[in-house]
């Protein structure tokens, strides 16, 4: 057997010797075309494994290149010793094609601009790929002069090596400018010292030694700013073009809470004027055009590409590529092979080709658009008039896609969820969920809404209700034996959750929620009408800072609304997210026979208040980093409920997908008695309490006559604003490159309404002028 297994190694070994440099070069090659159209989904990826393979391609990619690189350098190298041991001059067989090759894996190095860094800290390593640079192209330089005099290729060489240096210089200054440092130093303005206190108080003091009776006299700051908001901003809907061109006027004004720099109340008092005036479907457009651009600065070359010196050096690259394969068309390849010929060819072609979809993603980016109609209001010029016309039905195929949801619920009560094709999602237009009980009793994750496929869609329009009723009958077939299909995965769960427990737990019990129109609308108008009591500073923190307080006492209620209230403001936040949770679960489960006699607006709010219940458990227990501020111990009082749930429905022999006599068995046990005076305060566990929180809930619509749900979605949005306004900064900035978060829509959303603590500067500097009398 040992000689077996050594007898085919030595058979390919020579097949290893002749293709590990071409092999390396051409997956370097596809590695880039990968990237160049795969890198913008991860933008709005709705899966983890997608966003993982991006990553794994990212890693490649120059891992591929670094190693090609090697390779070529090792075997010229070697190349050279053999034939000085041999008394032959140095070998010319491949080391001048080698040494053509070489320029061209620097220029995958570089990178496609549809992604220079994967996640936020990658620009803070901008020094490493700076040294990267030099060692390099180091490299490129001792494989060229390896291959001297090397009199066919030096001038393709030459150019390749010109181009390829152009590229990795741009991925470096990309990186440089996109680290929070650099970014944040590019924000900041001229340090402002104020008014010259020292000199006008010796002023003062010296006519006061004078006996002159001097005042000083205070007036205002000039409003200097004013002329930016005596236009007032457009009334009524937007169309594609105004919502790239507000987003970017936005973006650009506001891309400094991205390193928590502080803004005026005029800024504040500019943007929230005009979300005032937006419909809820057009802020979201806004917002998700404006977080794209935040996502196109940190995380690809735009911001490097879009300028003079970027578009001198991009054309100049693009030339000299062209230079070197005319140049190699005509040159004599007498003594190279097919092979190497037909590589040398798929590498020039290859980066003529990747070059000219660059070039096209520049032109049909939202960055265009923004500069070429920077003003929407004003009048078009007769040269304008075509463009705008062709940007604007290409902007067309990008806005939201709107598609009236498949659920089992009456017509009355459906909603039109987000349906936008993957190719021109600007995020992923989904929310995670994830839900305590359904954890416990290892049930099969549910959703409220079906996500619609793009075939069923076509389909409808085409061809009718029928096609789609046939289209969900062979769904539901292979529905069924996706599902027996899943059996086969349990061997590997289990070893992997040996020391990938919470890996394997998000990809088990997290559900995938599709993103509502009527979801958004009431979230934004919960914050709209928020913000029209933000008319200070003091005021805009209070609000911004409430977790439910303000949706209990905000409002006049017969109901004594303190017994409620105590489950919010007297308990840690992390703890009020986890008793609201199980409690939203205790009265959804019990209000499902009444379906059919609830009204759209209290049938949507229960709804409303299950997603983001969901929503918020999600990110508690699988995004600590979004939660880190006011997490607190929500991993120790998690992890202690779900033990108490598990003995729980051990003793009353519940099982999986049983969720909701679970949640019937819960509020049955009597809570006459606070469950923490009986147990003590060692265990963090929160489920009898939250039991007591539900039924507490149902007995305020009981008596108080109100609607619980009409509460409890109130309650909810709070709590998620709390932490959208909490959460660090650059954390919401990484989250858009991960397909996005509605966290992230809410906490920019508080912004422009000007519900956040960046709004320090009232009044700016008071003038102070001596006044002498008589």
């Amino acid at each position: 057997m040992v000689k077996f297994s050594i007898a085919i190694l030595v058979k390919i070994k020579p097949i290893w010797d002749k293709w590990n440099i071409r092999g390396s070069i051409l997956l370097s090659l596809w590695l880039q075309v990968i990237l160049i159209f795969v890198a913008p989904i991860r933008k709005c990826a709705r899966k983890r494994v997608v966003i993982s393979l991006i990553w794994l391609a990212y890693l490649l990619a120059d891992a591929a290149a670094n190693f090609a690189i090697g390779l070529i350098s090792n075997s010229q190298r070697n190349e050279a010793n053999n034939s000085q041991q041999k008394g032959k001059p140095e070998p010319k067989e491949n080391s001048d094609l080698l040494a053509f090759w070489a320029p061209f894996l620097l220029l995958h190095l570089g990178g496609p601009d549809t992604i220079t860094a994967f996640a936020l800290e990658d620009n803070q390593l901008w020094l490493r790929h700076l040294l990267g640079l030099v060692f390099q192209a180091g490299a490129v330089v001792y494989v060229f002069f390896q291959s001297l005099p090397n009199e066919e290729l030096m001038f393709p060489t030459l150019l390749m090596f010109c181009a390829g240096f152009i590229k990795y210089v741009e991925r470096t200054r990309a990186l440089y400018y996109a680290s929070l440092d650099k970014f944040r130093d590019s924000m900041l303005k001229e340090p402002d010292p104020g008014p010259n206190y020292a000199k006008l108080m010796e002023e003062y003091q010296f006519k006061r030694d004078a006996e002159l009776p001097t005042t000083i006299n205070m007036t205002p700051e000039p409003d200097k700013e004013a002329k930016a908001s005596d236009t007032p901003p457009k009334e009524g809907p937007l169309n594609d073009l105004e919502v790239v061109s507000y987003a970017y006027y936005y973006f650009t004004k506001f891309k400094g809470l991205i390193v928590d720099l502080i803004f005026s109340f005029r800024e504040r008092d500019e943007s929230r004027e005009f979300f005032n005036r937006r419909l809820a479907e057009d802020a979201l457009r806004v917002i998700e055009v404006e977080l794209n651009f935040i996502y196109g600065t940190l995380y690809t070359k735009l911001e490097v590409v879009y300028s003079w010196t970027g578009f001198i050096c991009r054309f100049l690259a693009f030339g000299c590529v062209l230079a070197a394969l005319g140049i190699f068309y005509f040159q004599t390849k007498g003594e190279f092979d097919g092979v190497e010929i037909g590589i040398t060819y798929t590498l020039l072609l290859g980066a003529i080709a990747l070059d000219v979809i660059a070039i096209l993603t520049i032109i049909f980016s939202d960055r265009t658009f923004a500069h070429i109609i920077k003003n929407p209001d004003r009048p078009r010029g007769c040269w304008e008039r075509p463009l705008a016309f062709v940007f604007r039905n290409f902007l067309a195929l990008k806005k939201p896609w709107w598609h009236h949801c498949d659920c089992k619920v009456p017509d009355q009560h459906q909603h039109q969820i987000l349906a936008t094709p993957i190719a021109f999602r600007r995020w992923s237009g989904s929310i995670s969920s994830h839900n305590l009980i359904r954890y416990c009793l290892q049930s099969k994750s549910q959703r409220i809404h079906e996500f619609p496929s793009l075939c069923r869609i076509v389909l409808e329009k085409i061809f009718g209700q029928n096609a789609v009723d046939c289209l969900a009958n062979i769904s539901q077939v292979l529905e069924g034996i996706k599902e027996k299909l899943k059996i086969l995965r349990w061997p590997f769960i289990k070893i992997f959750s040996l020391f990938m427990e919470e890996t394997v737990d998000e990809l088990l019990y997290v559900s995938r929620e599709p993103f509502t129109k009527n979801l958004w609308k009431f979230i934004f108008e919960e914050l709209k009408t928020k913000a029209e009591f933000a008319d200070n500073r003091e005021t805009a923190k209070r609000i911004s800072s409430a977790r439910g307080d303000w949706a209990l006492t905000s409002t006049d209620s017969n109901y004594d609304r303190n017994k409620i209230l105590t489950y919010v403001t007297d308990v840690p936040y992390d703890q009020s997210i986890l008793l609201w949770h199980i409690a939203t679960d205790l009265c959804y489960y019990e209000d499902e026979t009444k379906e059919k006699e609830m009204d759209h607006t209290r049938f949507t709010r229960r709804q409303f208040s299950k997603i983001l219940s969901d929503y918020m458990l999600y990110l508690l227990v699988f995004q600590p980093t979004m939660m880190s501020a006011v997490a607190g111990i929500a991993k120790i009082r998690f992890r202690d409920t779900c033990a108490e749930a598990k003995i729980f429905f051990k003793r009353r022999n519940l099982g999986p997908n049983q969720d909701k006599k679970a949640c019937m068995q819960i509020l049955s046990v009597n809570t006459d008695v606070r469950p923490e005076e009986v147990k003590g305060d060692r265990s963090k566990s929160v489920l009898f309490s939250a039991s007591m929180l539900a039924k507490e809930l149902q007995r305020m619509e009981t008596e108080g006559g109100e609607d619980k749900w009409m509460i409890m979605s109130r309650v909810w949005v709070e709590l998620v604003s709390y932490a959208a306004s909490h959460c660090r900064a650059n954390t919401h900035a990484a989250e858009v490159s991960k397909g996005g978060q509605l966290i992230t829509f809410i906490w920019l959303l508080m912004a422009h309404f000007g519900l956040a603590e960046q709004f320090q500067i009232d009044e700016g500097h008071a003038r102070a002028k001596l006044m002498v009398g008589k």
